[in-house]
């Protein structure tokens, strides 16, 4: 792993957590929600700034049904992004309180909520299209790998994928993305890992569907391109 790979590595993994902390934010409290929201549009910036080579060849190469799938939730995670982080400015309370900005709490509020748990949905199925490149670096160890290593993780991930289907139901999360409830229910009496974790099994269950979701769409193409290959009889 070279050093632009471990930068992109690390800024990855600080989305992701960012990501996570972001959803309980009565849990943690305003303050700490407004600054982590305004680290994860840092951190956002400096994925596409580490990624601008992908960004530079978007109209060069022809448009596989994996990569048209790659572009638009590309696009969908940065509409998400914007409107997030438009109404969290114009909510906030404490980091960009001095701005003043009125008038359009409302909207703001309903802009937010939308957003943020599709942009929670959206960009984990991102994470999963890339998922194979993401941990490609960290399998290159020395020594020959395990047999069964590949088996225990599809497992690992069903598990994880199943328990995340039963937290996106338990947790309300599709009432949320559709606006059928416009306030976010928090149970305070609740630790704050118990929440975490299931939002960690619910963001596991979009990495594992954008996961073999691609590998589906790749497979489907190369079956086409052979197929194409073929002379007629």
């Amino acid at each position: 792993m070279n050093g632009k790979q471990k930068k992109r590595m690390a800024v990855d993994v600080l989305m992701t957590a960012a990501l996570l902390l972001l959803m309980p934010y009565g849990m943690v409290g305003e303050t700490a929600h407004e600054w982590i929201g305004a680290g994860m549009l840092v951190l956002f910036i400096l994925h596409h700034v580490l990624n601008r080579k992908w960004l530079g060849g978007m109209r060069k190469g022809k448009y596989t049904p994996v990569r048209i799938l790659q572009t638009v939730l590309a696009a969908a995670v940065l509409v998400c992004m914007i409107g997030s982080m438009f109404s969290g400015i114009v909510l906030s309370r404490h980091v960009f309180s001095f701005l003043r900005l009125r008038g359009l709490t409302s909207l703001a509020r309903t802009l937010h909520m939308a957003c943020a748990y599709w942009g929670f949905a959206l960009m984990s199925l991102h994470l999963g299209i890339h998922w194979g490149t993401i941990i490609r670096p960290l399998g290159r160890r020395p020594g020959s790998p395990s047999a069964g290593r590949p088996l225990a993780a599809r497992l690992a991930g069903a598990a994880v994928a199943a328990y995340g289907v039963w937290a996106f139901w338990k947790r309300s999360i599709g009432s949320y993305m559709f606006l059928r409830v416009h306030f976010v229910f928090f149970d305070y009496s609740e630790p704050l890992v118990f929440f975490l974790l299931d939002y960690a099994a619910v963001m596991g269950l979009f990495v594992w569907i954008g996961h073999y979701l691609s590998a589906l769409l790749r497979k489907a193409g190369k079956s086409g391109r052979a197929q194409a290959d073929i002379p007629p009889g």
